[in-house]
């Protein structure tokens, strides 16, 4: 079913679809990047910038089998949907971040 353009001839948007999130809650985010000095900070540093209560003792550090790459899990206290959404494009835009999951 499509969606009645706008008096002004746009396209209206779908009304967003419900969350599957129940917020608050403790949700974790996989970042990976090169190993190198500063990527474990470097995310650290955007975590607690966009959640205050960010605990860095949670973080869950991986290294790739070939030990180039790390793969470190945060868990965010996510209190809606724009937060997550800034947490990920805040993270995915940072120069020593390859992907966000």
């Amino acid at each position: 079913m499509q969606t009645p353009p706008l008096p002004d001839g746009k396209p209206a948007s779908p009304a967003e679809p419900p969350s599957l999130i129940e917020y608050p809650c403790l949700f974790p985010i996989k970042v990976m990047g090169e190993k190198v000095d500063g990527l474990v900070h470097a995310i650290t540093v955007v975590a607690k910038t966009l959640d205050p209560a960010f605990d860095a003792s949670t973080i869950e550090l991986r290294e790739s089998k070939g030990g180039k790459y790390l793969g470190v899990t945060i868990h965010i206290n996510a209190t809606s949907r724009t937060q997550l959404d800034e947490v990920y494009r805040t993270l995915s835009t940072h120069p020593m971040v390859k992907v966000v999951l």
